[in-house]
């Protein structure tokens, strides 16, 4: 049995980014760890979804507790740290926040869950977060520093596949989704200007895990973060088809890899 640590800066995306590789990991007898950096206190908050008085970390911890179930999460530990909001936002300056953490500090609390799980693999980010948020490029600056200090020898950034992305928009601006689908809209807005930066080319890619099989359980664990994903948002308003597309390979690009490596598990050859 080989032990998995995954690291996220807030909740929900663990869902997103490595939801059907910590299910696949779980069901094939797997520990699965899940380290969230920050309580995601600066999300937006949908309307009608807090009770009153209710706070939205509280609600977002709950939510968080139950995603992780579905996924098969055996441990889940939250370090602490202050959302910091959207990047250029007044929260990045906060001192309590994850982007002002002093790294080797962030690193050694982390670091000590590896130690004491005796992880096998890591996961964080790639080097700009996935699409440029502090608290993704944080986890990727103190992922790397904590594998170093516990000795975790494979660490792989969770990434995105951006020559795909760009290939998926495309169609789905051409309304193959069908012409009364929500995405149609946000895909041709998003292809009318420069495409922000997601992810990475594909050629950077070493490890393409195919979680078609937990899928539904991928999609269950993003629905019961009510607070932050709406039902009719982009990720929820995908067809199971298009769903399959979009999130049926979890992309990730080893650190320290062999030039040519092409993996399809993060725990292959362990345990």
């Amino acid at each position: 049995m080989a032990t998995l640590v995954c690291f996220h800066a807030h909740p929900d995306d663990e869902a997103i980014a490595t939801g059907g590789a910590m299910a696949k990991a779980a069901d094939q007898g797997h520990r699965v760890v899940l380290v969230t950096a920050t309580r995601g206190e600066h999300g937006e908050v949908r309307p009608g979804v807090l009770a009153e008085g209710e706070l939205l970390w509280e609600r977002r911890l709950e939510e968080l507790a139950a995603a992780a179930r579905v996924l098969g999460v055996h441990r889940h530990e939250v370090l602490g740290y202050q959302d910091s909001g959207m990047s250029g936002t007044p929260e990045n300056d906060h001192p309590a926040s994850f982007w002002q953490a002093d790294v080797d500090e962030a690193a050694g609390r982390l670091a000590a869950i590896l130690a004491e799980e005796s992880a096998d693999v890591l996961t964080v980010y790639d080097d700009h977060g996935g699409y440029g948020h502090p608290d993704h490029i944080q986890v990727h600056r103190v992922g790397v520093r904590a594998a170093e200090l516990a000795g975790t020898a494979r660490v792989y950034e969770a990434t995105m596949d951006a020559d795909r992305m760009r290939e998926m928009l495309e169609r789905a601006a051409r309304g193959e989704e069908g012409p009364e689908s929500p995405v149609v809209a946000m895909a041709r807005e998003m292809l009318a200007g420069p495409l922000p930066e997601f992810g990475s080319p594909a050629a950077a890619i070493t490890t393409r895990v195919d979680v078609t099989p937990w899928l539904d359980r991928k999609r269950n664990a993003l629905a019961l973060h009510a607070s932050q994903v709406d039902p009719d948002s982009w990720f929820l308003a995908l067809s199971p088809e298009g769903f399959a597309q979009a999130f049926g390979v979890e992309n990730f690009i080893r650190r320290g890899a062999a030039p040519g490596l092409v993996e399809d598990d993060l725990l292959a050859g362990i345990g």
